[in-house]
C-alpha cells in the first residue's frame, strides 16, 4: 500500500480524504493556499505545504507548484478530490510522467471524457441514447441557429469542458440563442480555459439520474447503483438521494447497464459517474461522465456500506476489485442536502466571513461532512459549499423525517446559509411524492 499521499484540494473533501488515509495507516501531505494555511482541518495531515497565494489560480490550480511540493515531500500518489484539478487530463499526465500515481482515471481517459462532445461521440458509437444536439463544437452563430432549428427549441448551450452548471444557458428562440452564446463562451473560458461549446435539445420536465461506477486496472467494472440529483438551481445540485424514487426497476437496470457499457468503451478505472436525463415518459439520455469522486458520494456510501475513498486508493495502488456486482445491495434510503454559505433571500449572494457559532446535528443515521467550526473564517476565493448533511433510514418517508429533524437541529451563526431553503425543499409535498423535475427549484423560487 502507499505510504504517503498528497491531498491536492481543500475544505471538506480534503478532510474526508485525510481521514480515510489515517484509517488506512497512510501518511498525508495537505496542500493549502495562503488564506487556508491556518485552517484547523490541516492539523489532521502529517505535513502541510503552502503552494501559493489565496486565489485558486495561483495555488490549488498551480500545477508546477503542486508537483514541486509533491517531489519535495516524497509522496507516491495524489488524490485530487473533486473540482480544481480532479478532471484535468494534463495534470494526471504530469503526475504520470513524474512517477506519481494519480488517484483517478488515466490521463488519456480524462482527456477523452473531459470533452463533452467527444464523450457524446463515444456514447453514440456504443448505441447509448444521447440528447439530440450538435455533432461537434459550435463555431458560429449561424451554425448554432441551424442546429437549433433542426432539433427544435428550447435548446441548451453547454461548455465542452468542465461542469458544475458553468457555461450553460437555455435558449427558446434565435435572439436568446445568439445572446446566450457569447455569455456561455465567456463563462466556459473563465472557468475551464476552454471557450468551446455545443448545443443539445433542452429536455423539459426531466429528472437527473446518475450512476456511480468503479473500475480497477484489470478490466473489472461495477456500478454501485444510482443517485437522483433532480433538485438543482441553475444546474447546481442541491439535494441528492439514492435510490431514485421515480424510476422503475426495469429503467434502473437499463440505465446502469448503459453506464457500464460507457465505462467499458474507454477502459475506465477508479471512481466515476455517468449522468443521464430521464424525460417524463421514461426515456433516458446520456449527458456526460464525471471522471472523479462526486460531491454526493456519501449518498452511495450510506446505502452500500462501502468507503469510496478507500476503494479509490486501493484500486489506484493496483488492487483488484473484490466486490461482485450481484453482492451489492442497497441498505435503505439515503438523502444528502448540501449547505452553501449563500443567502437565498438575497440572490444567493456568497457569505464569506466568520462563523460565530456552529452546532451540527447528530443522532442515528445522520452524517455531517464539513471542515468548518465556530471561529472559522470562510474565505471569499472558493466555492461556497461548507457542509453536507447525509441521512440514511430504512424507508424514504423515514429518511425525509430524519433530514427535516437534522436541518432544524443544525445551528450556524455569523453567516447566512442555504439550510432554510433545503428545509423548505425537503418539506415540500411534491418532494415527498417524488413528483419533481429539474425546473422545480427555479419555479418555486420564482413564486416566492
Amino acid at each position: 500500500m502507499f505510504s504517503r499521499i498528497m491531498v491536492a484540494n481543500r475544505g471538506e473533501i480534503a478532510l474526508r480524504v485525510i481521514r480515510a488515509c489515517r484509517e488506512m495507516g497512510i501518511e498525508t501531505v495537505a496542500i493549502c493556499s495562503k488564506s487556508d494555511e491556518n485552517a484547523r482541518y490541516l492539523k489532521q495531515a502529517d505535513i502541510t505545504v503552502c503552494v501559493g497565494p489565496s486565489d485558486a489560480e495561483g495555488s490549488y490550480l498551480n500545477i508546477p507548484s503542486i508537483i514541486s511540493a509533491a517531489e519535495i515531500t516524497d509522496i507516491e500518489a495524489i488524490h485530487p478530490g473533486y473540482g480544481f484539478l480532479s478532471e484535468v487530463g494534463h495534470f494526471a499526465e504530469v503526475c504520470e510522467s513524474s512517477n506519481i500515481v494519480f488517484i483517478g482515471p488515466k490521463s488519456e481517459v480524462l482527456k477523452k471524457l473531459g470533452n463533452k462532445t467527444e464523450a457524446r461521440k463515444i456514447a453514440i458509437a456504443n448505441k447509448i441514447p444521447v440528447v439530440p444536439g450538435s455533432e461537434s463544437v459550435i463555431k458560429s452563430q449561424q451554425q448554432a441557429i441551424d442546429v437549433a432549428h433542426k432539433i427544435g427549441y428550447p435548446v441548451i448551450i453547454k461548455a465542452s469542458s468542465g461542469g458544475g452548471g458553468r457555461g450553460m444557458r437555455v435558449a427558446h428562440n434565435n435572439i436568446s440563442l445568439v445572446n446566450s452564446l457569447a455569455i456561455a463562451q465567456r463563462e466556459a473560458e473563465s472557468a475551464f480555459k476552454d471557450s468551446s461549446i455545443y448545443i443539445e435539445k433542452y429536455i423539459e420536465n426531466a429528472r437527473h439520474v446518475e450512476v456511480q461506477l468503479f473500475g480497477d486496472n484489470y478490466g473489472n467494472i461495477i456500478h454501485l447503483g444510482e443517485r437522483d440529483c433532480t433538485l438543482q438551481r441553475r444546474h447546481q445540485k442541491l439535494i441528492e438521494e439514492s435510490p431514485s424514487p421515480s424510476i422503475s426497476e426495469r429503467l434502473r437496470e437499463d440505465i446502469c447497464k448503459a453506464a457500464i457499457k460507457m465505462a467499458k468503451a474507454v477502459n475506465y478505472t477508479n471512481a466515476g459517474t455517468v449522468e443521464f436525463l430521464v424525460d417524463k415518459v421514461g426515456n433516458f439520455y446520456f449527458i456526460e461522465v464525471n471522471t472523479r469522486l462526486q460531491v454526493e458520494h456519501p449518498v452511495t456510501e450510506m446505502v452500500t456500506g462501502l468507503d469510496l475513498v478507500k476503494l479509490q486508493i486501493r484500486t489506484a495502488y493496483g488492487e483488484r476489485l473484490n466486490i461482485k456486482q450481484k453482492k451489492i445491495r442497497n441498505q435503505g434510503v439515503s438523502i444528502e442536502c448540501r449547505v452553501y454559505a449563500e443567502d437565498p433571500s438575497n440572490g444567493f449572494r456568497p457569505q464569506p466571513g466568520k462563523i460565530t457559532m456552529y452546532n451540527p446535528p447528530g443522532g442515528r443515521g445522520v452524517r455531517v461532512d464539513s471542515h468548518v467550526h465556530a471561529g472559522y473564517e470562510i474565505p471569499p476565493y472558493y466555492d461556497s459549499l461548507i457542509s453536507k448533511v447525509i441521512v440514511n433510514q430504512k424507508t424514504r418517508e423515514e429518511a425525509i423525517a430524519c433530514m427535516k429533524r437534522a436541518l432544524n437541529e443544525y445551528e450556524i451563526e455569523g453567516i447566512k446559509t442555504t439550510i432554510p431553503l433545503s428545509l423548505e425543499l425537503i418539506s415540500h409535498p411534491q418532494f415527498a411524492s417524488g413528483n419533481i423535475n429539474t425546473n422545480f427549484v427555479e419555479n418555486l423560487l420564482s413564486k416566492s
